[in-house]
């Protein structure tokens, strides 16, 4: 029993000694303070705080932060009252002064914004203001990043989220943009229906085209079916005529041919025909024949 005051010691000297070992993450840094004054800031690694002595006044993350501020009330150059709420990116570049440069970091980061934003809004229009978020954002971030480095703050970007003009220009604006959209749904209709036109009277032609150069080419084959037809009939005829030749007729075959070919020409369209007189003759010849023949067949 009487080492237990000893033991009882060194278990809290070891939980004191435990408690002084910190092991600082990546992209933090801790204040440290000795004494109440300012002693060190502490990196990425393991640190040992001297017990009593020693506190950390501040953890500080050097990440890049975003903090959204709520709508401020600005009035531009012609009098008109607008909201608008920015964005700020920032990040802490020195810790030490991060700690001893302000009290309420973020609220004094506010205010600024606030002021610095009246200030570049007073002296724009409210037509410049709602057009010219790029130059507005450029002016802030400058002026907000001078004013915040004593604090050992870099703000990197400054972006207006929210412009909100008054109701009834809001109602005007509104107006304005449903009258260029119906303005540009005309053209749009108007460039469809000629295009449209264009298409149909192109389709028309081509049409026309086709069915032209389609009637050209029957009449082209048909054409060239009667020449074909026409030249078949005279190669029959001089064929026939060639045959004839070569069987040598007597002068009686010859006028039935005549005859043959007289006949074929009165049962076309000519309303007079001369038939010379050997061709009567074997005429005649043949209907006494044809005759005779009756009245045999009578009796």
């Amino acid at each position: 029993m009487e080492f237990l005051p000893i033991i009882l010691l060194v278990v809290v000297v070891l939980v004191i000694l435990v408690r002084c070992i910190y092991v600082v993450q990546q992209s933090r840094a801790y204040v440290v303070e000795r004494l109440g004054a300012f002693s060190a800031v502490w990196q990425v690694g393991m640190h040992f705080k001297m017990p009593f002595i020693e506190r950390v006044a501040k953890r500080v993350s050097l990440k890049e932060q975003v903090v959204d501020f709520a709508p401020q009330p600005v009035i531009t150059k012609d009098n008109v009252t607008m909201q608008i709420d920015t964005v700020i990116y920032f990040q802490i570049t020195d810790p030490k002064l991060y700690t001893y440069g302000v009290e309420h970091p973020m609220s004094a980061i506010e205010n600024l914004t606030a002021t610095t934003l009246r200030n570049i809004i007073g002296d724009l229009e409210l037509d410049q203001s709602l057009t010219s978020r790029d130059h507005i954002n450029t002016q802030m971030r400058a002026i907000l990043d001078e004013a915040t480095d004593p604090w050992g703050i870099k703000v990197n970007r400054v972006e207006l989220k929210n412009i909100i003009p008054p109701r009834d220009i809001q109602d005007s604006m509104e107006k304005q943009m449903r009258a260029e959209r119906e303005r540009r749904e005309a053209i749009l209709q108007a460039q469809g229906q000629k295009e449209s036109q264009i298409l149909v009277a192109e389709g028309e032609k081509q049409s026309a085209i086709l069915r032209a150069d389609a009637a050209k080419r029957a009449a082209i084959l048909e054409a060239e079916g009667k020449a074909e037809a026409i030249l078949k009939v005279q190669q029959a005829l001089a064929d026939s005529i060639k045959m004839l030749n070569e069987a040598n007729p007597n002068d009686q075959v010859v006028k039935i041919k005549a005859l043959e070919a007289f006949q074929a020409a009165a049962d076309g369209k000519a309303t007079k025909i001369i038939i010379p007189s050997e061709i009567q003759s074997l005429a005649g010849l043949a209907a006494s024949a044809k005759e005779l023949f009756t009245d045999g067949e009578k009796r």
